[in-house]
Parts: C-alpha cells; sequence; structure tokens
C-alpha cells in the first residue's frame, strides 16, 4: 500500500507531464511497478532502521523527480537546450524521460547501503530501465539506448563524487539536494535519542521549513529555502551548495536561503 504522501507526489509528477506523451507513460510505469515500490521501500527500510539515515525511500525519489521535472519546464520555458537537444541526438521529450528514470531510480542502491550506493542504485535500476524503455519504444532500439545511458550517467553522478556533463544529469543532482524539507528528518530524529557523530545533519535537515523551485530573473531558475533557525545553513552550504557546485545545471540557477520571514540571502 502506497502513503497518501506518495499518491500525491506521483499526481503531482503526472501533472507537470503532458499526457500521452513517452515521459508520461516512462513516469506511469515507474508508479506501477511492483519491484520499484519493494525496492524503494526496504531502500528506506535500511537507510533508516538500519544505518540511522534520513529519508531514502519512495516519498524521498518520487520528490526528487517532481524536482527534477519542474526544472526542467523551466529550462524549457527559458529557450534552453538539453543535452540530447544540443547534441542532436534526442529530443526534449527523451532527455525529460531520462531524468524521471534517474530521478525515481537514483537511490536504490540504499537497500545495499551507503558507500558506493550510487554504483548499486545503477546495477539495481538497470533492469528496470531496460523494462520501462522496452514498454515505451518498443519499436526504437536507438532511443532506447540514448535514454539509457543518460539516465545512467544521472544516477551514478547524483551523489557529486564523480564529475558528469550533461545538463540532465546535472538537474538530478540539483534536485536531489532540495530534498531537505524537515519531514525528511523527522523520523531519524525521533528514533534515534542518544547523540553521536552526524546528527547535526538531521538537525539542520530539521530546521528547512520549505524549498520553492520557481522561475527565476535572470537565471531561469530560482531555489528558495526557507528555515527556522541558522543551523539550516549548515545543510545548504555542506549539501545543496557542493552539489550545485558539481552541476551542467549550475549556471542556470539562483539559490536563496534564509530564516522564514527574514529577506533571504542570495548565494548564487
Amino acid at each position: 500500500m502506497k502513503s497518501p504522501k506518495e499518491v500525491s507526489i506521483e499526481k503531482k509528477i503526472l501533472e507537470e507531464l503532458t499526457p500521452e506523451t513517452d515521459p508520461y507513460r516512462v513516469a506511469e510505469q515507474l508508479v506501477n511497478d511492483a519491484e520499484v515500490q519493494h525496492l524503494q521501500e526496504y531502500a528506506n527500510t535500511v537507510s533508516i532502521l538500519r544505518l540511522g539515515f534520513n529519508d531514502h525511500g519512495p516519498v524521498h525519489m518520487r520528490t526528487v523527480t517532481r524536482n527534477a521535472v519542474l526544472m526542467m519546464n523551466l529550462l524549457h520555458q527559458a529557450g534552453i537546450k538539453t543535452s540530447l537537444e544540443h547534441e542532436n541526438a534526442g529530443t526534449l521529450d527523451d532527455s525529460l524521460s531520462a531524468v524521471i528514470l534517474a530521478s525515481f531510480l537514483h537511490d536504490l542502491g540504499m537497500s545495499i547501503g551507503r558507500q558506493d550506493h550510487e554504483l548499486y542504485s545503477m546495477t539495481l535500476a538497470l533492469p528496470v530501465i531496460e523494462r520501462v524503455l522496452r514498454a515505451v519504444y518498443p519499436d526504437q532500439e536507438q532511443k532506447r539506448v540514448v535514454i539509457r545511458s543518460l539516465a545512467m550517467e544521472g544516477i551514478i553522478g547524483h551523489m557529486a563524487t564523480r564529475r558528469i556533463h550533461s545538463l540532465e544529469a546535472g538537474l538530478i543532482l540539483i534536485a536531489d539536494g532540495c530534498d531537505m524539507e524537515k519531514g525528511r528528518a523527522r523520523i531519524p530524529l525521533v528514533l534515534n535519542t542518544e547523540p553521536k557523530a552526524g546528527d547535526i545533519h538531521k538537525y539542520s535537515a530539521n530546521s528547512i521549513e520549505r524549498v520553492r523551485i520557481l522561475g527565476g530573473d535572470p537565471k531561469p531558475v530560482r531555489i528558495e529555502v526557507e528555515m527556522s533557525s541558522d543551523v539550516g545553513f549548515f545543510q545548504i552550504e555542506e549539501v545543496l551548495l557542493p552539489k550545485m557546485n558539481m552541476s551542467p545545471a549550475k549556471q542556470y540557477m539562483e539559490l536563496y536561503a534564509g530564516i522564514a520571514g527574514q529577506e533571504l540571502k542570495k548565494y548564487l
């Protein structure tokens, strides 16, 4: 059974896509895939109960997907071409399909462990990507090859530990970093009462009240982060900014952050 939160985010993802298009069909395949659901749920079990980390499960991967789709739509509205479009290797829809696959599957490797989980995510995601692409692009082998490759780049690059080069993969980095609202840190804070190394990540994430992805000026995408206390700046500077600095999409982003009710500080 999916949680109401999962269902709500799925609805928002589909609302951002044009019905009867290939990206829409890719998203439909993913949200209805039982194996993906089980993998995401177990990734969350390992992340929260075994390792004491924050949410890396169905809600997180859906949130990252919605973030990435929002940003891609804003870039398209601003006339920015994707890497596939710029290279004449594919269409906007092909890029969007790759971004949806990568963001929806990027943390499957947390079902195995934290270290190198992006590599495990690639292994677990590959058969899922193959069957989704065969369902949506049954007679288009060249498209399947391109979209699969781009999705794999997005998955392996989401930790900002490996250099990536496409705009599409760069969006996964930033979309992942933007999932920092306090709900994501709530469960580990409740379960773990003994202080230990790494708690600053949980407490800083718990101070993030709201993250908004909007159209920007002069940059196409504006990210706003509102927090309840200064400890939230740790989350900005240690999690989000390193991802943005490694992303090929950074040049199209504005980042503002600050205490709720006060003027937001410009970072980018």
